[in-house]
């Protein structure tokens, strides 16, 4: 069944309006709500349980019958593909057919074109604005930010951002909570990733290592994926928004410097001149901040984590993301002209 599945999910990619109505904001908000209430409650990760229990009745069953490799080939390729199928239809039932809903710029009526200036103006508000922030959670402009709440506080207080979000965007509204810290945090490190949702039990799951600072931004994005938006530079928006409405100040210093950061780097690619005139006028505990994060990474780099990268590459490529990860930073698209129009409301 498994090409006619691909060839169904590909025929109803044509049509964002209809998943948009009749899965995104219909069959996917009953099952994602009853999974959350199932498993949200439960202090560790439920799905990371499951998949050590997966790989450990998959390796018995290589053990058990690894003769038939040899001796009847056909045998074990069609429990391969048949297993396959399983997963592929699961994953598209229980969240992955959000791939295909309305991009969420369509929804807010929002363009996804700018100019270089139009970028450079809405990048030097973003750092001033985090420089303010940066002075309210820091010692001083000099040193790197100070977060004290613990992870799980900071998990506590992310639905309080969603809620306020929801005021100004109601399709945006998040509902029973199910986040934790992944039981897989040094696997996911290796790989390079700070968190993903597990598609079959809906939970979202935030890799404990990372740097705390960046903690609550990540929180809020896995929670995007939650609520329905499985394209990341979307989830990426969403989490900014997210953490921007939270009264937290670790949210906003979050979502802040993470918007900052994403504009700096299309800037670099544009103008590096630019660049570094605008570096400088960002406090130089942002850049500690931001340098703690790249020495974070850059301490776990390891060959895995190039093939994970081209594996999720190729993922994100057939699920309606022409760009692959280079999709992430379309994000800064959607954060210019949102910040655009917010300033011509005002």
């Amino acid at each position: 069944s498994l090409p006619i599945q691909i060839v169904i999910i590909k025929t109803l990619a044509r049509f964002p309006d209809f998943i948009e109505e009749y899965y995104s904001n219909g069959l996917y908000l009953f099952i994602s709500k009853i999974s959350r209430y199932l498993l949200g409650w439960v202090p560790f990760s439920v799905g990371d349980f499951c998949y050590v229990i997966l790989i450990l009745i998959t390796l018995k069953y290589l053990i058990q019958n690894w003769r038939l490799i040899y001796k009847k080939p056909k045998t074990i390729i069609t429990t391969c593909f048949a297993f396959i199928s399983v997963i592929y239809f699961l994953i598209n039932l229980l969240w992955g057919m959000n791939y295909y809903r309305k991009p969420i710029n369509k929804t807010l009526n929002i363009n996804t074109d700018y100019t270089t200036n139009e970028l450079n103006e809405i990048t030097e508000k973003l750092i001033k604005k985090a420089n303010e922030i940066h002075i309210k959670i820091a010692k001083n402009d000099t040193t790197k930010a100070i977060i004290t709440k613990s992870r799980e506080e900071l998990f506590n207080q992310t639905t309080v951002g969603y809620h306020l979000l929801e005021k100004k965007h109601s399709f945006l509204n998040y509902e029973v909570k199910s986040i934790k810290k992944s039981l897989w945090s040094l696997p996911l490190t290796y790989m390079g990733y700070s968190g993903y949702l597990n598609p079959f039990t809906n939970e979202a799951q935030v890799n404990s290592k990372i740097p705390k600072y960046y903690f609550p931004f990540v929180s809020c994005h896995e929670q995007g994926h939650q609520i329905g938006y499985a394209v990341e530079n979307e989830t990426n928006f969403i989490g900014y928004l997210a953490c921007l409405e939270n009264p937290d100040i670790n949210f906003q210093y979050a979502g802040t410097t993470f918007a900052v950061r994403y504009c700096l780097n299309e800037i670099y690619r544009r103008d590096k001149n630019k660049y570094n005139y605008l570096l400088k006028k960002l406090n130089i505990g942002i850049r500690k901040d931001f340098q703690e994060s790249n020495n974070f990474w850059n301490n776990y780099q390891n060959p895995i984590e190039i093939v994970f990268k081209k594996l999720y590459d190729l993922f994100l490529k057939s699920n309606n993301q022409k760009k692959g990860i280079k999709s992430y930073s379309y994000v800064v698209a959607l954060i210019v002209n949102y910040e655009l129009n917010n300033s011509k409301m005002n």
